[in-house]
């Protein structure tokens, strides 16, 4: 069993705040995945919190039904995989951090003189980029297993709000359960 799975962390993870967190950042990541089906080229992005999540993009109101309902309803009949997305910013804080704790460990021991620090640059890009091999498949499981969950359980949604800022489109959607 590994640290993720342990069950001190799935507890954690399933306490009520927790787990409506996951769950709508599971249900965020699904809508994106079925709105980025039918608009391949449209950007695209989420934030989830216990309330629900809100989706930013130039999208119709109707589109955003549709999608999240289609989400929910894939998600309630087993494609949990729908839970996990490539542009998540789970990934990338995942790579972030390990790439910066790698360049801080290439630069362990390097002397103060400025030259000491430009002759290990070329070993400190190597394990960062060592680090950002190794923070996506991370990140992906850290997704999985962390930050949502692809089992909605009893999450139905409740509403759907546009709100216009200037070119800024997003919409609320609200969940409960």
């Amino acid at each position: 069993m590994s640290f993720l799975e342990s069950t001190f962390i799935q507890s954690l993870l399933e306490t009520p705040m927790l787990s409506r967190i996951r769950r709508n950042h599971g249900l965020e990541h699904a809508t994106l995945h079925v709105l980025a089906k039918k608009y391949p080229q449209k950007a695209m992005g989420g934030h989830s919190n216990p309330a629900g999540f809100v989706l930013i993009g130039d999208l119709s109101l109707e589109d955003i039904h549709a999608a999240s309902e289609e989400a929910l309803a894939r998600m309630k009949a087993g494609e949990h995989h729908l839970a996990v997305h490539p542009g998540c910013g789970t990934n990338f804080a995942t790579a972030g951090i390990m790439a910066g704790m790698a360049g801080m460990l290439g630069m362990w021991g390097a002397g103060p003189r400025k030259r000491d620090k430009f002759e290990r640059l070329p070993f400190v890009a190597t394990l960062a980029t060592l680090a950002l091999m190794f923070a996506q498949p991370l990140g992906m499981r850290l997704q999985k297993y962390v930050t949502t969950s692809g089992v909605p359980g009893n999450l139905e949604i409740v509403a759907i709000d546009c709100v216009n800022r200037g070119r800024l489109t997003a919409h609320r959607i609200t969940t409960r359960g």
